[in-house]
């Protein structure tokens, strides 16, 4: 089981809002989440992010993998 920490988008249109979750790589984007880990708010003058650092620690020492934009928001 291959695990990727990718953004789940759960906002409504014109108002971007993801989690954070664990998933099977090959699952659909809106597919089942082993783990949520958080939240992701883009607005145009600021960005909320909220992340369980413990959680993102056991999980990428479990093997999975950052996508790109995990690896850009935790920068």
């Amino acid at each position: 089981m291959s695990l990727i920490i990718r953004l789940s988008r759960i906002g409504r249109k014109g108002e971007a809002r993801f989690r954070v979750v664990v998933k099977e790589k090959r699952s659909k984007l809106s597919g089942r989440a082993v783990d949520t880990l958080g939240t992701l708010v883009r607005r145009v003058e600021n960005v909320e992010k909220t992340i369980d650092q413990e959680k993102l620690k056991y999980w990428i020492s479990k093997g999975a993998q950052l996508s790109d934009s995990v690896k850009k928001m935790l920068e």
